[in-house]
């Protein structure tokens, strides 16, 4: 279930909208398609606070496939306006269209990005059991570092912006409470023997983890200074997308600024 900031709950953040990558992919880099289809333009509805999004963003802009995002300010409602609730009757981000094929979820999203567009097989192993082990992470992803890292920025940011009260220590200590053990089982389960989360290459699983992990930094928090092992694994992850992580996280580095000015 993919997570929608409610209106007018944080600052207003500038719009952000992206055009379509038209540059050919360079052969030379693991990271792109041999081959991407000639003529059609795929669309993708996001909203860059959205982490989900984000993870979304970033496999198009390091691949190369081309795309148009179409900018949906969740702050400001968009996701419940007649023609996005057609596309999306959740109301929430993010959503692809590709030729008329409408699909939400960003986890069926990366996966059938992976399996239809040619990009290297590193990113959903086309093998039963490394793709296995991707679907493995993704499953448990859902229950555990998703809503885990969420709950932490949802506590110190978004519930305060609301209600214009203080932060809930008590329920923000629970959260990172909880959220300590999932990092914990990351490092033990999944990082244990392996540079990502899923072998000894990148896929879609170690996307949708950074950008979890990522999203108490909006709040000031950095959730990985004290891990070592982590902190490694988030910088593998940052080098082999290069400029799109930033890109992508550029919202909430901007979010984070504007926190800390006020202090």
């Amino acid at each position: 279930m993919e997570w929608n900031v409610q209106q007018g709950a944080v600052e207003a953040v500038a719009d952000r909208s992206s055009a379509a990558e038209e540059e050919e992919a360079d052969s030379t880099d693991p990271y792109r398609p041999a081959s991407m289809a000639p003529g059609r333009l795929l669309e993708v509805y996001l909203d860059l606070l959205s982490q989900p999004c984000r993870a979304v963003q970033i496999l198009l802009a390091r691949t190369g496939i081309p795309h148009k995002v179409c900018a949906v300010a969740l702050r400001k409602g968009d996701q419940r306006t007649a023609e996005f609730t057609k596309l999306n009757p959740m109301q929430k981000v993010p959503v692809m269209v590709d030729n008329g094929f409408v699909l939400t979820e960003s986890d069926a999203i990366l996966k059938y990005l992976t399996t239809k567009e040619g990009v290297p097989e590193h990113w959903y192993p086309p093998q039963p059991d490394r793709r296995a082990r991707v679907d493995e992470y993704t499953a448990w992803h859902h229950t555990n570092t998703r809503p885990h890292a969420a709950k932490v920025f949802l506590l110190e940011v978004l519930f305060p912006a609301q209600t214009g009260g203080p932060v809930d220590e008590a329920r923000l200590w629970r959260a990172l409470s909880e959220l300590d053990g999932t990092l914990d089982k990351l490092e033990s389960m999944f990082l244990r023997r392996q540079p990502f989360l899923c072998g000894d290459d990148i896929t879609i699983a170690d996307l949708l983890a950074v950008c979890e992990i990522m999203q108490p930094l909006g709040g000031g928090r950095d959730i990985l200074k004290d891990r070592p092992l982590l902190q490694r694994w988030k910088s593998r992850v940052q080098s082999a997308v290069g400029e799109a992580f930033d890109e992508a996280h550029s919202v909430l580095y901007a979010l984070r600024d504007r926190r800390k000015a006020k202090l």
